[in-house]
């Protein structure tokens, strides 16, 4: 579930359409393997090196609109968090309405590690666990469990296993289909990101 560019053109066209669609109600952006999304792919980031300054630019506007897409989705997202979230996966947990991780989950902004900073995420992040917060972790670039995740107000929820994680889905799920629709929307445009939405 490593970032490229088929996933970050997928995901927002995903977005893009599914927000569009009246009949969608909700939607669940879960991981399919072992993590929910472990960051950039390392192949693709090596072959980022070669890029121009321009290219470099046009690709990071590129993966922030995805974010952005997801963030501006006029629809609930809740993001299923069954394995880690690591850089740019924890940001697209920053990115949805409401997370739920099993608690055993490792969340990071692990970008300091390989050299780099987390700047594409770092609105999204920010509007979700504020500056203090994020300081430290941007800086350490620490791992951290999904109840430290849940404290600092990057997730909402944690449970104890996979099925437990499917139940509280569900659960949340069941309570937006008894809210109206366009209440839901509006609600949402309250809260938009407008530092993030300017960036992109």
């Amino acid at each position: 579930n490593a970032f490229n560019d088929e996933l970050v053109l997928r995901l927002t066209e995903a977005f893009t359409e599914l927000g569009r669609r009246a009949e969608v109600r909700v939607i669940v952006l879960a991981g399919n393997g072992k993590s929910f999304c472990a960051g950039a792919d390392l192949k693709w980031m090596k072959r980022m090196v070669q890029f121009t300054h321009d290219e470099n630019v046009e690709d990071a506007r590129r993966v922030g609109r995805m974010y952005l897409a997801i963030a501006k989705c006029p629809k609930p997202v809740i993001a299923r968090v069954h394995g880690a979230a690591l850089g740019g996966g924890a940001g697209l947990v920053a990115a949805c309405d409401i997370g739920v991780a099993i608690e055993s989950v490792q969340f990071g902004f692990t970008e300091v590690k390989l050299g780099i900073i987390p700047a594409i995420i770092s609105p999204f992040v920010i509007a979700r666990i504020g500056p203090a917060r994020a300081r430290e972790f941007f800086i350490t670039g620490e791992r951290f469990l999904a109840p430290v995740a849940m404290n600092i107000g990057l997730i909402e929820h944690v449970v104890s296993h996979e099925p437990a994680l499917d139940a509280h889905i569900e659960s949340k799920v069941s309570q937006i289909l008894t809210s109206a629709p366009e209440a839901i929307a509006a609600a949402k445009e309250i809260l938009k990101m407008k530092n993030a939405a300017a960036m992109y």
